[in-house]
């Protein structure tokens, strides 16, 4: 057995992966991908053409159908059977045509949003799909990055990674180069990093040593099979197919049974119970759905919103509280250095050149902060060169940087306020005189309300001089000297109170979760309109039960100076207190948060950890991109639906109403070629319900999927349709006197142009002429009723059964038509007052 690669050098472990320090050429690592596969935790779902067409013929009960044609062709009934197969075939084809479409489109807006990997390839640093990072790759690590791989340690600089995923560890593991023994554990591998993992602080280079399936983090997934939770929607939906397919199976049941009582032919019972099953499966349901939210994230897209998980998009639809930072979604996001003050509260150079020391030589990772200080003024630092640094952690809230210049070794320490102090033993005053930080303490403190009060966000500046070098450590915050405070400022953005407004008119209620004190944020919720906001502070979070935490969310506004952890206690909070909820976060310690909410948003130019987290992606960091988002994910969600309630009106309907007829009959109402014909065009308006306009007061609020509603519409719509198909039966066998053909043309003729018109009723609570469909569901569902009334007359009639009809049957079979729409839509405006979905 080989060395671990954590208990050999790092030039053996180049050796042994016959990798170079400048990275791999791009032709060997083209190699290597094809190798070792693409780093991937959960297998490719991509699907070649020949197999997604085969799925559409998946289902049970089209290969029992299928069977038993075969069955029927070898017994002489050539002709029935390759009809039968022909309909079966094409109505796959328009499943694998819709499918193809969604899969195509949804790989074209998830391109979009790559998580990428910095990497070394012929000694030039370039940027590649982690999907694309293969064994003995240099790569490249800043904060914020995700881990592509278990990777050996070059070199690094301040390293802390977050391991929780991995190894449960709540603080960040620091890391740095070296060689351990072999028998070392996970938790203590300090040389390396594993994929799955995110760093929170510092930088390194590393060396790629295994890649997807088989990193640590790899072994743990294939057991979990990484599933995510089902969403509240994916439920609904599998509890719905459930529920018709046991009314389905107890009727075909009882419908072959009782059609063999009756000594009709067995094959022909049994050919016609499955024609009968299959037309009552919602079987096109998963392609519909599939369409529906292809067709939506395209149109969100459109809007700048990029969904990476298609089934988010009902959640989206249905969310009703939306969590976010501040910053550059309520707020410019552009943050400013207004002033570096004394102790006396005055502009002071020399605070200025320390904040300005302390950021410039910052290496942890990019921040709004550093950089408003950085671009605040160009300052000499000549004579000065940077010694140590203790990286920002979220635990202590501040920076430190040890820089020396002749014989002065100067740390330099910034952050939250209230930290700085805690650290601080004396303060200077404007003359240079040091004074007990306990005298200054309330004044200081005082000030830091007063700013906070106007707006400005206020940070804390202190230092301490050594008279030698030392190795810096956390140990040395403290006795420190206060010197002052650094004033930022970020306005809210212009129209920031209107978006706010739009959300709440749509339903959702926004609350602000912030790092930021109380004053800051009350100061700029006034400013957006919100004038009294109840704010929850980090402090009594972290002093709450989790039972009390519920009492309080639904009410508070505001959740001001929260640490990272508090952010998932809060969505967690929210969650179980009956709301759907959407937390939208880019930071490096916004991942948890992100998972745990409904529905987790980020934008493109968030940290790694934070883009790979998230369902969703803003390509702008704006509440107004993200009204329009859920505006378009309710107009998928109401499209929809509109395909359950076809499926459990007028096709259930017809179907139950035609099962029922068959026992009363003698001879069978439609033959099984027939069944899935009519199946075949009541399909066809179906299909293009993705493009349907949705009336404005079903996108006005959230919905969510309720399974009883739907039960009771089914109750309702579905008997309608029967008892119109009973007075159709009737008028073609008692008053028409029609013969077997005649009645079973007449009763396709109806069945197919009343499920086809009961669209335009049902796609609406309006009045259906007051609600316009799209041009392509009108379109669809004017072909299917011409194909349904042109059907017997065309030539292709006898080999369906089919016969020319005069015109008084014609006449009777559309006055029958127009009486069930104008039953149905009284019935749809009484039902829709008594329910309140």
């Amino acid at each position: 057995m080989p060395e671990p690669f954590w208990s050999i050098t790092v030039s053996a472990a180049l050796k042994n992966l016959e990798a170079v320090p400048k990275g791999l050429s791009e032709e060997e690592a083209r190699q290597r991908l094809l190798k070792y596969g693409r780093n991937l935790l959960r297998p490719e779902r991509r699907s070649n053409l020949l197999s997604l067409l085969i799925s559409q013929f998946g289902s049970p009960l089209v290969l029992i159908l299928i069977f038993a044609a075969g069955l029927s062709y070898f017994l002489g009934d050539h002709t029935d059977t390759l009809i039968i197969f022909a309909i079966v075939f094409l109505s796959g084809l328009l499943g694998f045509w819709q499918e193809k479409g969604a899969n195509d489109a949804v790989e074209k807006l998830l391109a979009t949003v790559q998580v990428k990997a910095m990497v070394l390839r012929d000694g030039k640093e370039i940027e590649i799909p982690v999907e694309a990072v293969v064994p003995g790759d240099i790569v490249i690590l800043n904060a914020g990055d995700g881990v592509p791989g278990d990777a050996l340690i070059i070199e690094s600089k301040d390293l802390y990674v977050n391991e929780a995923a991995l190894t449960g560890e709540t603080y960040p593991a620091e890391k740095m180069e070296g060689v351990l023994p072999a028998d070392t554990a996970i938790a203590q591998r300090k040389n390396m990093v594993f994929m799955g993992t995110h760093v929170i602080s510092g930088s390194a280079t590393v060396l790629v040593e295994k890649t997807g399936l088989t990193t640590e983090f790899g072994k743990v997934s294939s057991h979990l099979q990484l599933r995510r939770p089902e969403t509240e929607f994916e439920h609904g939906v599998r509890h719905f197919g459930y529920m018709l397919m046991e009314v389905t199976l107890l009727l075909i049941i009882a419908i072959f049974a009782i059609n063999v009582y009756f000594n009709r032919p067995v094959l022909e019972a049994f050919l016609f119970s499955l024609a009968l099953a299959v037309g009552l499966t919602p079987q096109l349901l998963p392609a519909i759905v599939m369409t529906n939210l292809a067709y939506g994230a395209r149109s969100m897209a459109q809007d700048k919103v990029i969904v990476k998980r298609l089934a988010s998009i009902e959640n989206f639809g249905s969310m009703n509280v939306l969590c976010s930072d501040k910053t550059g979604t309520i707020t410019e996001g552009k943050v400013e250095l207004r002033s570096a003050l004394n102790l006396a509260g005055q502009e002071s150079e020399k605070v200025l050149l320390y904040a300005y020391l302390n950021s410039y030589y910052e290496t942890g990772f990019t921040n709004p902060i550093d950089e408003a200080i950085r671009s605040y003024k160009s300052l000499n630092l000549g004579g000065y060169h940077k010694l140590d640094e203790i990286p920002y952690d979220f635990d202590r809230k501040k920076i430190s940087i040890l820089v020396a210049k002749e014989n002065l070794n100067l740390m330099i320490t910034k952050g939250a306020l209230e930290n700085i102090l805690q650290v601080c033993s004396s303060a200077e005053g404007s003359d240079g005189t040091k004074i007990d930080i306990a005298k200054e303490k309330n004044e200081i403190l005082r000030k830091f309300k007063e700013f906070g009060s106007q707006g400005f966000r206020c940070l804390g500046i202190a230092y301490r001089n050594f008279e030698s070098r030392v190795a810096l450590s956390k140990e040395h915050e403290t006795d420190m000297t206060f010197m002052g405070f650094l004033i930022f400022f970020d306005p809210p953005k212009v129209g920031a109170a209107e978006i706010i407004a739009n959300l709440k008119r749509l339903g959702i209620t926004l609350k602000i979760i912030t790092g930021d004190n109380e004053l800051v944020a009350a100061y700029i919720s006034r400013e957006i309109g919100l004038p009294h906001p109840k704010i929850l502070k980090g402090k009594e979070i972290h002093r709450m039960t989790e039972e009390a935490l519920l009492k309080h969310v639904n009410t508070t506004d505001i959740f001001a100076e929260v640490e990272p952890n508090h952010k998932e206690r809060i969505i967690l909070a929210l969650r179980k207190a009956g709301n759907v909820v959407g937390f939208m976060g880019d930071g490096i310690n916004d991942a948890s948060a992100l998972h745990a909410a409904d529905v987790g948003i980020s934008v493109d130019s968030a940290v790694d950890v934070a883009k790979e987290a998230a369902d969703i992606v803003l390509l702008g960091k704006d509440l107004e991109v993200l009204v329009d988002g859920v505006q378009a994910g309710r107009k998928t969600f109401a499209n929809t639906l509109k395909y359950v309630f076809m499926a459990t009106s007028a096709n259930f309907g017809n179907m139950f109403s035609m099962a029922a007829a068959s026992l009363f009959l003698p001879f069978l109402p439609l033959l099984p070629k027939q069944i899935l014909l009519n199946n075949l065009l009541t399909d066809l308006p179906e299909m293009t319900i993705a493009t349907d306009s949705v009336d404005q007061e079903l996108i006005n609020k959230p919905r969510r999927w309720d399974i009883n509603f739907i039960r009771n519409f089914m109750l309702v719509f579905g008997p309608l349709s029967s008892i119109f198909d009973f007075a159709t039966f009737g008028v073609l066998f008692f008053f028409l006197h029609s013969n077997v053909a005649q009645f079973r043309t007449g009763w396709f003729i109806e069945s197919v142009v009343s499920a086809a018109t009961i669209v335009l009723i049902i796609r609406t609570r309006k009045y259906f002429w007051k609600s316009r469909p799209s041009g392509y569901l009108f379109g669809a569902t004017l072909l299917a009723v011409l194909l349904a009334i042109a059907f017997p007359y065309l030539h292709l009639n006898q080999w369906f059964g089919f016969m020319a009809l005069p015109v008084s049957f014609l006449g009777a079979l559309g006055l029958i038509v127009l009486a069930y729409i104008f039953l149905a839509e009284v019935a749809k405006l009484f039902f829709y007052r008594i329910t309140k979905f």
